[in-house]
Order: C-alpha cells, then sequence, then structure tokens
C-alpha cells in the first residue's frame, strides 16, 4: 500500500544531504569540540561553521547562538533563564492561552514558583490582538512569549508589531519559531526578537538538537551545569555530528525557501479545491492569509477525529489531530478551545494537515481524494 506522510509539522523526514553529512562526520571527526589539539580542533570548526550559518539566517550575532537539544530545551532555556535574571525587575510574565506546551507547562511551573503568567486570548483565527497586549503590559512585565507562528492551525502571529510595541518597554521578547523557522523570512533585528527558540527536526533535519537566540543584551541563566560550553551558557559536550547536520539543513532550507513556500501554497490549494469538487463537507481553522504555508486544519462536521485518524491511516494517508506532543491525549486541543470556545464540535473533529520535502501534487490529490471517501463513509 502506498502511504503518504502529511504530518510534516510533527517532524520531517531527514534530507539525504544531511545524512551524507552526519555519517561523514560521525566517521572522521570524534574529537570532542572543547579540546585544544587537533582532533578537538576538528571537531569545533563543524560547531563554527554552523553557528555562523544559524546566526546568519536570521540576522544575529554568532556570539548569539546557543545550541540546545532541541525546541523545548530553547523554550525552557529562555523562560526560566529571563525569569531568574530579571525577577528583580518584576515577576510578571505575558504569553497566550495558544503556546505550545514547552511555553504553556514552563509558565505553569513559573506560576508555582511565584511569577505571575498573564495568558492571551485569541480571536477565531487564532491570532492576538496588540492592543490586548498593550493592555496586559505593567511595569512589572519582564517577559513576554509569544510564538511566531502556531504548530496545529498555523496562525502567524503579528510579531513584527509586538516587537514594536515592546521597543521602550524593560519586557523581553521571546518567540518560539519552532514551526516557523525555514518556511517563513525571519529578522531578529527587524522584528526586534531579543530570544528565539528553533528545532532541527522541522527542518529535515535531525532530532534532538536545536538552537536558541539570546540578543547579547540580554541575561540568561544557565539550566544545565558543568563545562564551559556554549560560552558558560549551556553546559555539555555539543552534539557534533547532530549540529553539522543541522547546518546542512539550514543551508538547504534557506537555498529553497521561496520555491518551498510557493509549492506548500499550491499543496493547500490543490487539497481545498479537491476536497470541494468532491463534495467533501470541511471548515478551515485558522486563516489562510495569515498563516504558515504548510499547516492547514480542517474541521469536518458530522464526524469524529478518532475515527477520522484511524480510517486515513488505515488508508495509508499520515496526518494529526494537533500537536504531536499531545498525541493519545483524551484532552481537546488547547489551541481549538481558545480559538472556538469547549463547547464547540470543531473541539472533535478537527485534522491538521502539513506538508514538507518529497510530496507531490498527486500524492495530495490521492489523499483528498481519500480523505473524501471516509468523511463520507463517516457521516453515513
Amino acid at each position: 500500500m502506498e502511504r503518504i506522510y502529511l504530518d510534516h509539522a510533527a517532524t520531517t523526514p531527514m534530507h539525504p544531504k544531511v545524512i551524507e553529512k552526519m555519517l561523514e562526520v560521525m566517521n572522521a571527526t570524534f574529537g570532542n569540540p572543547s579540546s585544544i589539539h587537533s582532533y578537538g580542533r576538528e571537531a569545533r570548526h563543524y560547531l563554527d561553521l554552523a553557528r555562523a550559518a544559524l546566526a546568519k539566517s536570521i540576522g544575529a550575532k554568532e556570539s548569539e547562538i546557543i545550541f540546545t537539544g532541541g525546541g523545548t530545551e530553547a523554550d525552557n532555556m529562555a523562560l526560566f533563564g529571563v525569569a531568574e535574571s530579571y525577577q528583580n525587575n518584576g515577576k510578571h510574565i505575558i504569553t497566550t492561552q495558544v503556546e505550545h506546551h514547552a511555553v504553556l507547562h514552563a509558565c505553569k511551573r513559573l506560576e508555582k514558583m511565584g511569577f505571575e503568567v498573564t495568558y492571551l486570548p485569541v480571536d477565531e483565527i487564532g491570532r492576538i490582538s496588540v492592543a490586548d497586549l498593550e493592555a496586559a503590559l505593567r511595569d512589572d512585565t519582564i517577559l513576554v512569549s509569544i510564538m511566531y507562528g502556531n504548530n496545529e492551525v498555523g496562525t502567524l502571529q503579528p510579531i513584527s508589531e509586538i516587537g514594536e510595541l515592546l521597543k521602550n518597554h524593560q519586557a523581553i521578547f521571546h518567540t518560539d519559531a519552532v514551526q516557523a523557522y525555514g518556511v517563513e523570512d525571519i529578522n531578529v533585528n527587524e522584528c526586534l526578537i531579543d530570544l528565539l527558540s528553533v528545532s532541527a527536526h522541522k527542518i529535515n533535519g535531525p532530532k534532538g538538537t536545536g538552537f536558541l537566540f539570546a540578543r547579547s543584551s540580554v541575561k540568561i541563566s544557565p539550566r544545565l551545569f558543568g563545562g564551559d560550553q556554549e560560552r558558560k551558557r549551556r553546559a555539555g559536550t555539543e552534539n557534533v555530528a547532530s549540529i553539522a547536520g543541522f547546518h546542512e539543513a539550514v543551508l538547504i532550507a534557506s537555498d529553497e525557501r521561496s520555491a518551498k513556500r510557493e509549492r506548500f501554497k499550491g499543496f493547500k490549494e490543490v487539497l481545498l479545491k479537491t476536497l470541494r469538487a468532491l463534495d467533501a463537507e470541511f471548515d478551515i481553522n485558522g486563516s489562510l492569509e495569515y498563516s504558515l504555508p504548510h499547516v492547514l486544519n480542517l474541521s469536518f462536521p458530522g464526524t469524529s477525529v478518532e475515527a477520522m485518524l484511524v480510517n486515513l491511516d488505515l488508508a495509508g494517508i499520515a496526518v494529526s489531530s494537533g500537536s504531536a506532543c499531545t498525541a493519545g491525549s483524551i484532552e481537546p486541543s488547547h489551541v481549538l478551545v481558545a480559538m472556538f470556545g469547549k463547547q464547540s464540535e470543531r473541539l472533535v473533529n478537527s485534522i491538521r494537515f502539513s506538508f514538507g520535502f518529497n510530496i507531490t501534487t498527486e500524492e495530495v490529490i490521492k489523499a483528498a481524494e481519500e480523505i473524501a471517501n471516509v468523511v463520507s463513509r463517516l457521516k453515513k
């Protein structure tokens, strides 16, 4: 049976060039990058090259890139690192109701530690109001953490406007860009971003590596203690092979970004057009205008998400009900709850489709036909 993978927002397959680069490094370069001899210098060279490329990709300085074990660690490092460093300036934090759990659960932990957190609501397409943010800002607000693009519905937040609003405020501006990096054009200086989280496995790189951009003027208390790696900000021997693979993935993503965006937008149009042609009833969760190009979340009235996922999997179509980090949970999506309320039927019938590397238009059409068949069968 032919299988079609439409869950790239959960994770992406590694690009062949990434695998090739990682094998090259694992075969030939085993030195500890902190060692001063030739073996260590060879390993350090890979880190230096990667750091330079990652910094360039977002308009940052090389010294502002901190390698992490992925997006969750980057988010936690940003939130707890700022909270500890700036708590003498205040204990108020602002985030949104639709953040990834790496941010939301960190905020819940910070509340238990004596910090006060404001969770901004969103409208029906999943965007916050900048006016709401302005109203929530206080003299003791030390951190604002608002994701760049939502991982479940794809909605883009008004990042530039938020950066402008915070320009003359003491609050540090963090954005979780895990889902947006590699498909959106991101410049931390133009958007006035202070902290930004990224994960390699969302852009056809390896799992278990990522980075936190931390502006040089921002103080970050470390979460890990040990050696002096990453300028004493993140102890532990760096994962050289994975970072080299991450570097390769970033180079590929940078070269192909514009073409990739247009291709993904085309896949959205094809999927929606085919479903409409087959009389499959659906509603779009989110916005086609303010949206990541590769994420599409649809509600199918009269169906259930559990039955949809099982039937589509049996048909060889891999999709998701939302965040992979809550897969198997009986709780409704917190993102959809924030958008539509706790009583909405969309909480129990919504599916996320996400596009990526190696997907073809023919596969999208085939998937849409299978989706229409499943929807028709379930509604009967």
